[in-house]
């Protein structure tokens, strides 16, 4: 490393807070799929700022969009209303069929809401007793890291220390419909869950679960939360994961790539029970729906679909899904994915997959490692064919190699 980026990663660990354990690059510059470290040197992105900037890098019509409304208007609350919002509900409910609208800024704002809004709609129409309201999660959930939402993780190093937590939540295996089925009660208000768990090691149910899934909800009255954070706007190859099984949520969670990773918006989208029982006052943000993040998310969901990236995920996914478990590496134990949200396990006396992503960090890819022994691998949407050879290419050269 240069004198300048050892400053850099220096003054990093002087004053920053230590909640992050980032490979060892300082990045400066992206484009599409690429982006560059103060050195100059390049590198495929392969994990996308965890799937925010699905439209790649710094993409020209998105940026375009966000400097001519920054010159206009940037925000006013929602103490007033603003040209750029009623556009942005029209849009987005255009695209995903939704009823409702909810703007937010962070993921985790969003869950957040939904939970309140669930919640809400559970005590005023369903008729549970104030109080006694169930959301039913699953385990190695990620749903964000506010104090609400880690009271219901099972990851010790998201709750450790942190408690006391709110009750209201149960906690079943991911991706069994019987455990479902045996948890739902009377008081039961939603089931929230991720399509596909990305940050547990982009871990996919089996087949037919979700059609299971939505025909309990709908049996049982319960609200159907889909949190589509990392999973939905293209990157799984479908606009929304739950197209995959051809159900559709009651509530849906999207965020990150709804900005193309210029700003933080997030939204949660519903059906008009869920987010008809908010009376102004309840619930709100200084920033969602602001008129600068309306115009960017507005810009970033026209380029998705005009540019053909879902398409372009769903074809580019398989090739480099096909192309990994090619790769005949005594040190892989299991290749998965759908779209570009792909994942290799490696066994775990291969040694820890942090190693490989520095080893791969040498041949000009970035990814990232999650639970250990898992890489996370999520390029942005406009990948290539000839990108993603070239990146089969360093995966398995390291690959191949034992770090053990």
């Amino acid at each position: 490393m240069s004198a300048s980026v050892i400053d850099f990663l220096a003054t990093e660990a002087r004053f920053g807070a230590h909640n992050y354990d980032p490979i060892g690059v300082v990045l400066s510059r992206g484009e599409g799929v690429w982006v560059w470290d103060t050195e100059g040197n390049r590198y495929l992105d392969c994990l996308s700022a965890y799937s925010a900037v699905n439209q790649g890098h710094c993409h020209p019509k998105i940026l375009a969009a966000m400097v001519e409304q920054a010159h206009r208007l940037t925000l006013t609350s929602r103490a007033f209303h603003n040209d750029q919002l009623a556009l942005f509900y029209q849009e987005i409910a255009a695209l995903t069929g939704s009823h409702k609208v909810l703007p937010m800024n962070s993921g985790a704002e969003a869950v957040e809401s939904a939970i309140k809004s669930v919640r809400k709609w559970g005590y005023e129409v369903k008729g549970v007793p104030d109080g006694h309201a169930e959301i039913i999660v699953c385990a190695d959930n990620f749903h964000g890291r506010t104090l609400g939402i880690v009271g219901f993780s099972t990851d010790p190093e998201s709750r450790t220390h942190f408690g006391p937590f709110a009750p209201g939540f149960k906690i079943i295996p991911f991706g069994d419909a019987a455990a479902l089925e045996q948890a739902i009660t009377p008081n039961t208000v939603a089931f929230l869950v991720e399509p596909i768990q990305g940050e547990a090691g982009v871990i996919i149910p089996p087949a037919g679960y979700f059609t299971e899934v939505r025909e309990l909800c709908t049996a049982n009255n319960v609200m159907l939360v889909l949190d589509e954070i990392q999973t939905g706007l293209g990157r799984t190859g479908k606009l929304l994961a739950e197209q995959h099984e051809g159900i559709e949520a009651d509530v849906t969670l999207l965020g990150k790539a709804l900005s193309g990773g210029f700003y933080p918006v997030s939204a949660v989208l519903s059906n008009n029970d869920v987010l008809g029982t908010l009376r102004p006052g309840q619930h709100g943000s200084t920033f969602g729906g602001n008129p600068l993040a309306c115009a960017v998310a507005r810009a970033a969901m026209r380029v998705l679909v005009e540019e053909g990236m879902i398409e372009n995920a769903a074809t580019q996914g398989a090739r480099f899904l096909e192309g990994l478990k090619d790769i005949r590496a005594n040190t892989i134990r299991e290749v998965r994915g759908r779209g570009l949200m792909l994942a290799v396990e490696l066994h775990p006396e291969a040694g820890r997959a942090r190693r490989y992503c520095e080893a791969l960090q040498g041949k000009g890819i970035l990814a990232k490692d999650t639970h250990e022994h898992t890489i996370r691998i999520a390029p942005p949407l406009v990948i290539t064919s000839e990108q993603v050879d070239w990146a089969l290419e360093q995966f398995a050269a390291i690959l191949t190699q034992d770090f053990s």
